[in-house]
């Protein structure tokens, strides 16, 4: 009977310890809301920069350059031109990047907190 008892509260721990975890989960699907965001606007801008670059090589092998000039060169112009042309593009990547570096650094010092044991494993 004894055994019974020691077995039901064993199990009840082994519960009771995989609540906090699955709870530290739930904050990770947060994050999940600033990450398709994050991806589709560095998609677009590369995007957006290798189109130009394309454009911009383009014209310049229809002013008779050769192909291989071309693209260098266009490399080297679309670099300070797309931080002009792309410049709201490159603002949002740049915030969502900060955003998405806060966010790991907080949850960073949130488990180093746990394993200190100065935090509490549910605590935000």
């Amino acid at each position: 009977m004894r055994e019974q008892q020691e077995t039901t509260t064993g199990e009840s721990e082994a519960t009771t310890a995989t609540a906090p975890e699955a709870g530290t989960e739930q904050p990770t699907g947060g994050t999940s809301e600033v990450k398709p965001n994050l991806a589709r606007d560095i998609a677009l801008y590369t995007v957006a920069r290798f189109g130009l670059v394309a454009i911009v090589a383009a014209l310049l092998m229809l002013a008779q350059v050769p192909v291989l000039v071309a693209i260098a060169v266009s490399v080297v112009v679309v670099m300070p031109l797309s931080l002009l042309v792309f410049g709201r593009l490159r603002r949002r990547v740049a915030i969502g990047m900060a955003e998405r570096t806060e966010d790991r650094r907080q949850r960073r010092e949130q488990l180093r907190a746990e394993l200190r044991g100065d935090a509490p494993a549910d605590a935000e």
